[in-house]
């Protein structure tokens, strides 16, 4: 395996980052995961816009052009030999500073690396079982409009499932609302109507959540953001998740709880991945 380390592709084992960099310390920075299919990245176009503006949001310097980090990437991709996989993209503010201030910081680590994309099996959409974390977003936090590195409310809440049996969890916010998964967006089916949290409650501003979106509408499928409470997962006429790595995942279970299936999941999970397949073909 190699990895792309500020400028070099260098073999893994040499892929060496400081003990002081702030992402390791403080979790100062931000990353994306993008999907690979077919040795072509799927919509870098959006991952690279979004963070950039976590980089803007942070006052952190992307240390390399767009242009010139693409075609890094590509270079990843192509001596991996790994055409199938997920690519992370993770930028630190580096080196330096006097405990929390972020004052002399001016030199930004870059990496990017990759791993397998999951195997999504011959057995359609993924069937999900999910639990409702412990752990609460603050309502209207804007900090949690960004991808940062920051991720361990995301860590524990995904023990909290893997501790139940469960696959995903569900984050609420604050208020009791429905927010998101551990590190998924989440959608549910109600009277015909897609719906998913509005970004204000404290939902990521997904990809593969605004890639759904285009689909509903090419599906002629009505869409709404809703503020919702737990109880309307539970009655919905069926519920997903997207995220880059695995696309779209039905959700059949909650808390226990049996959800019904629809086949308008399995419909919006076969044009994601015809999608995929068209645009990186």
């Amino acid at each position: 395996m190699v990895v792309f380390l500020n400028g070099k592709i260098v073999p893994e084992e040499q892929a060496l980052v400081s003990v002081f960099d702030r992402s390791f310390m403080y979790g100062d920075g931000a990353f994306e995961t993008i999907r690979v299919f077919n040795g072509k990245l799927f919509r870098w176009g959006q991952h690279l816009d979004r963070l950039g503006r976590t980089a803007t949001h942070l006052n952190t310097r992307m240390p390399h052009a767009p242009g010139e980090l693409k075609k890094a990437a590509e270079q990843v991709i192509a001596q991996n030999q790994m055409p199938d996989a997920v690519l992370r993209v993770h930028l630190s503010r580096g080196v330096g500073g006097r405990a929390y201030s972020p004052a002399g910081c001016d030199q930004p680590t870059l990496v990017m690396s990759m791993r397998p994309a999951p195997d999504l099996g011959t057995s359609g959409t993924p069937q999900w079982r999910m639990v409702t974390s412990s752990f609460r977003v603050p309502a209207n936090d804007e900090l949690a409009q960004h991808k940062t590195a920051s991720k361990l409310m995301s860590v524990l809440a995904r023990a909290e499932a893997e501790a139940a049996g469960a696959d995903e969890a569900l984050i609420l916010n604050s208020a009791d609302h429905v927010v998101e998964g551990a590190g998924s967006n989440i959608f549910w089916l109600y009277r015909e109507t897609i719906c998913t949290p509005p970004h204000a409650l404290g939902a990521l501003p997904g990809v593969t959540r605004a890639v759904v979106m285009e689909i509903c509408t090419q599906l002629n499928l009505r869409t709404k953001k809703l503020a919702m409470k737990k109880d309307a997962l539970v009655t919905a006429e069926g519920v997903f998740v997207s995220l880059s790595s695995w696309g779209i995942a039905e959700i059949v279970a909650l808390d226990g709880q049996d959800i019904p299936g629809s086949p308008v999941v399995a419909q919006i999970a076969q044009a994601y991945h015809e999608l995929l397949k068209k645009e990186c073909g």
